[in-house]
């Protein structure tokens, strides 16, 4: 047999000298004991930094966000999925066993499990009544911008702003950058119209803008552009950029709020939904024109 002696208390070491760590009944790492020892002469220890390290990557492995119910293009709802990661401190036991006591050479990954904040049945009673509404309209032959606004479009479609929840749309569409596909369009920068990675994204900001304000949410951050821009009317835009201003806004109604954007034929349509139970105040706003008769109802 063999044992260490630490603190006063004698320790059995596994003689095993190979893990297997599998995922569903699949192989993901094999580890070697000296993977995870502590390199000291005469002690056999567990390094606690190797197996925090190991555990991180394991993470990396296996992990699967949530995904949140949606609404396809067509009207139907798709589910959601659940999601999970590693429970550490169940992995960090099994790992314990095995190096210290005659554990098992081969466990599987132990997973705490993550559930979306918006499922399907949220989503059914949420799309039911429509609270907001706005359309603009852009030149769908300039390909970049048209592209930019697209993209922009789909990361915040199907979103659900839940109460009391503040929307930020530099936090929910993300960082403009060439890795996420942006391309280089026409920007107003300090009164000058310029080239910009995300150009364009202005636009759709603007749209949601003067639908959520009709719907009556209070707008808790907004900013027009320095020049009058072309498809809002003047002093109903809202300018966004990573490193300077966003636009944002706070459902303070009692029941969930459903973002529907899309970006067809040189429109952006939002449209703002909720339940059927929702006590809403509608504002007023100028230049809500033609809307389709249908948009995934």
């Amino acid at each position: 047999m063999n044992f260490s002696w630490i603190f006063g208390v004698f320790l059995f070491i596994n003689p095993a000298n190979t893990l297997t760590i599998a995922d569903n009944d699949e192989t993901i790492a094999e580890i070697n004991r000296e993977d995870i020892a502590l390199q000291l002469p005469g002690l056999e220890l567990l390094d606690p930094f190797k197996s925090k390290t190991l555990s991180q990557q394991i993470n990396e492995q296996i992990k699967k966000p949530p995904e949140n119910a949606s609404i396809s293009d067509a009207g139907s709802i798709i589910p959601e999925k659940i999601g999970y990661r590693l429970n550490e401190h169940a992995f960090m036991e099994k790992l314990y066993d095995f190096y210290y006591k005659n554990g098992p050479g081969t466990f599987e990954v132990p997973k705490i499990y993550q559930y979306p904040k918006v499922d399907s049945e949220l989503l059914s009673n949420i799309r039911t009544k429509r609270i907001g509404q706005y359309i603009t309209y852009y030149n769908s032959y300039n390909k970049s911008r048209s592209h930019n606004i697209a993209l922009a479009v789909q990361a915040i479609n199907n979103y659900v702003v839940f109460p009391g929840e503040i929307f930020s749309f530099n936090k929910v569409v993300g960082k403009r950058t060439v890795a996420k596909g942006y391309q280089k369009a026409p920007e107003i920068v300090r009164g000058e119209t310029i080239e910009g990675i995300g150009g364009g994204i202005c636009q759709v900001s603007s749209t949601l803008f003067n639908a959520v304000d009709r719907s009556g949410v209070t707008i808790t951050e907004r900013y027009s552009h320095s020049k009058r821009v072309p498809y809002v009317p003047p002093g109903r835009d809202a300018t966004v950029s990573w490193y300077g201003p966003d636009f944002a806004f706070k459902n303070e109604y009692n029941l969930p709020i459903l973002i529907r954007a899309r970006a067809f034929g040189g429109q952006v349509v939002v449209f703002i939904y909720s339940s059927e139970d929702i006590n809403y105040h509608p504002r007023n706003v100028q230049g809500i024109l033609q809307f389709p008769t249908r948009f995934a109802e």
